[in-house]
């Protein structure tokens, strides 16, 4: 039995139905599902002699890579956002410093 809030989604992926429960929007799922359809498919054309498994796997690394590069990103990010608000909470405690003063 499924929880409540889930709900079954048809999709295709490289050529093959599947039925996955989707927890809230239906849409974003099939979206992320045509994604990885997508890119499986053309995986499959630049190697037409590979098996399911095998583009399935080449997928997955593709992903895997592209994750770990967001995460890169965004350790940056957070690197940057940290600093920047150092730097203002320092601004801040100068002006109050200064309208104590004055």
């Amino acid at each position: 039995m499924q929880p409540p809030d889930e709900q079954p989604v048809r999709v295709t992926i490289l050529s093959r139905p599947y039925v996955l429960r989707a927890a809230g929007d239906s849409r974003e799922t099939e979206r992320v599902a045509a994604s990885v359809d997508e890119l499986m498919l053309n995986i499959a054309s630049r190697s037409p002699n590979a098996d399911s498994t095998q583009i399935a796997v080449l997928a997955c690394l593709h992903l895997a890579d592209k994750l770990r590069q967001l995460e890169t990103e965004l350790i940056r990010i957070k690197e940057r956002v940290d600093r920047k608000s150092e730097e203002f909470a320092g601004m801040i405690e100068q002006l109050i410093a200064s309208a104590r003063e004055g």
